[in-house]
């Protein structure tokens, strides 16, 4: 009987053209160089103001590069737009991927992973994103740090490089400030950042503070990462059959959840994503998986609880991932907007049904005989939950109410003979509507919301006769967000679909991969007129083609 292989320990052995790319021409048809069909952000009309955080930056031994932030001088906020830049690139040669993090303090303003290089391949790639919202952990200067896991050890070769800047747009004359966090309290390792780790579910990730008088809104921006035994997470079953079907065990359900003061808040679905030694490397050239290079948090809005926080009293905003098996690597940034009418409000928590954690359902259906295992399992979670909360404000009493629906089903089907298929069918969600009533003529307001980010993975171990394995994966990952309201709305679709053989003899030495072909696509439309599309298409590890909406 063969094993599901974890291949994030397969170093690539490919030799392609190496390509220098730069942001202008980042899409060169017959490149092996790492592309995303992701958009750039959009960019106001005013002249930027540069602050370089750190350049040329080299992560060969674990190490970290350590910058000072001072704001940008005679340029001060409000801003119109803060945009945040890295350039990170691979020199050719032997490299897992690794975790990449930058901190400004406690402070987390980008988290991802790194693509693989070859012999031959060094890759680069260009990541950005707005941190507006952020503005006011800019206003100061501090201390930051930029940490990418890399080493030299036992065979490695490559050493990664990065440089990140942050962007500064003036209002241009006339123009209203954009309405910002008037506060931004980080959940990180320390005062230096640094994510938190989190084996099991009983593990926390806390932060307790004094929060100001006055709060209106608040969001928790939540990142988790699946790291070490539970970065295949979505590919586990329950652990009684864990051995037999050569899986990891605590079944293939995680999801992230959030208290305040031991009181059930929220829940933030966990984002199936793979890394670009993920399953098969070859899979993710040049394209790799949904955000695998640039993580996007779930927004948590616990907006129902302003008035409790706004209380006085010092208040614990705690982190967990149910399930979590060895390990999660998590970090958050709680933003909180105030009453800029009123130094303090009162107001409370008038409805919260949602439970402490999800109760999930197991359905094991496998069959054995002389020839091995077939079957399913399955492991299901839904659950719906409604919280209502209220705050007393200067332009009268703000309520709000949130009812979500969070959805799970990962349905695997195994054959363990002499060959070896799992084929996985993820689905993970959540709708949420949120009313907001105020005593303003605009007395309520809808908005809903959508976000889905499934996943299919079908992996199968055949035996030729030739005595030859062939390990054949395919993988397709779709994120889509969805928003509707009076005020905004959005449609978000993100779409990646990666396939690939690998072959080896019949000792397992690797020998090669064939019929590798991947696409991806973006896909954007907003209320403000803003509409981009992008499609890429790949085959044998290099970019075949884009459409002429990428270039945007």
């Amino acid at each position: 009987m063969f094993r599901s292989l974890r291949l994030s320990g397969l170093c690539v052995i490919l030799f392609l053209l190496p390509v220098s790319v730069f942001a202008s021409d980042r899409y060169q048809v017959g490149s092996g160089n790492t592309v995303t069909a992701a958009p750039l952000v959009q960019r106001p009309s005013t002249t930027p103001c540069v602050v370089t955080l750190f350049s040329g930056a080299s992560f060969y031994d674990f190490n970290v590069e350590n910058f000072v932030y001072t704001p940008p001088p005679g340029c001060p906020g409000p801003w119109a737009k803060v945009v945040f830049e890295a350039d990170i690139n691979v020199a050719p040669g032997i490299q897992y991927d690794r975790t990449a993090e930058v901190w400004l303090g406690a402070y987390n303003i980008y988290f991802g992973t790194t693509a693989e290089p070859s012999p031959s391949l060094g890759p680069s790639w260009h990541v950005e994103s707005d941190l507006t919202q952020y503005t006011p952990i800019f206003n100061s200067p501090n201390t930051g740090v930029a940490s990418i896991g890399n080493t030299l050890c036992c065979g490695l070769t490559s050493i990664i490089y990065a440089s990140a800047q942050l962007e500064f747009y003036p209002l241009a004359t006339g123009e209203a400030a954009p309405r910002v966090a008037d506060a931004v309290y980080p959940m990180s390792a320390g005062p230096n950042g640094g994510t938190v780790t989190l084996n099991t579910s009983s593990d926390t990730m806390t932060f307790t503070a004094n929060f100001p008088l006055n709060v209106v809104n608040a969001y928790l921006d939540v990142f988790s990462q699946s790291q070490s035994g539970d970065e295949f997470w979505y590919t586990c079953v329950p652990s009684d059959v864990a051995n037999e079907l050569f899986s990891c065990g605590n079944t293939g359900f995680r999801e992230t959840e959030v208290s305040i003061d031991g009181q059930p808040a929220g829940v933030a679905p966990v984002s199936p994503w793979i890394f670009t030694g993920g399953i098969d490397p070859f899979l993710w050239f040049p394209l790799p998986g949904v955000q695998t290079l640039h993580f996007a948090p779930v927004r948590v809005d616990l907006s129902p609880f302003a008035g409790l926080l706004s209380n006085g009293h010092q208040h614990t905003v705690s982190v967990s991932v149910f399930n979590a098996n060895g390990y999660f690597e998590d970090t958050a940034n709680l933003r909180l907007y105030t009453d800029h009418g009123a130094a303090i409000v009162t107001g409370g928590v008038t409805k919260n049904t949602l439970a402490a954690a999800p109760s999930p359902a197991v359905v094991e259906n496998l069959k054995t005989n002389s020839s091995g295992i077939t079957g399913t399992v399955k492991v299901s979670s839904n659950r719906s939950y409604q919280i209502n909360g209220y705050v007393e404000t200067s332009f009268g009493r703000l309520s709000t109410q949130i009812i979500n629906s969070v959805q799970f089903l990962n349905a695997q089907n195994f054959v363990v003979s002499n060959n070896f298929v799992q084929d996985i069918n993820l689905t993970t969600g959540y709708n949420t509507q949120t009313t907001v009533s105020t005593g303003l003529p605009i007395s309520s307001v809808v908005k809903t919301e959508s976000w889905q980010f499934p996943l299919t993975l079908d992996i199968s171990q055949i035996v030729q006769s030739n005595g030859n394995i062939n390990q054949t994966t395919t993988s397709h990952q779709t994120f889509s967000d969805t928003v509707k309201s009076p005020i905004e709305s959005s449609a978000l679709n993100y779409d990646s679909h990666q396939t690939d053989t690998l072959v080896f003899d019949s000792s397992f030495n690797f020998v090669g991969n064939q019929g590798q072909a991947s696409r991806q696509s973006y896909v954007l439309n907003n209320s403000t007129g803003y509409s981009y599309s992008c499609k890429l298409t790949a085959a044998n590890n290099a970019l075949t083609s884009f459409s002429a909406g990428c270039q945007q």
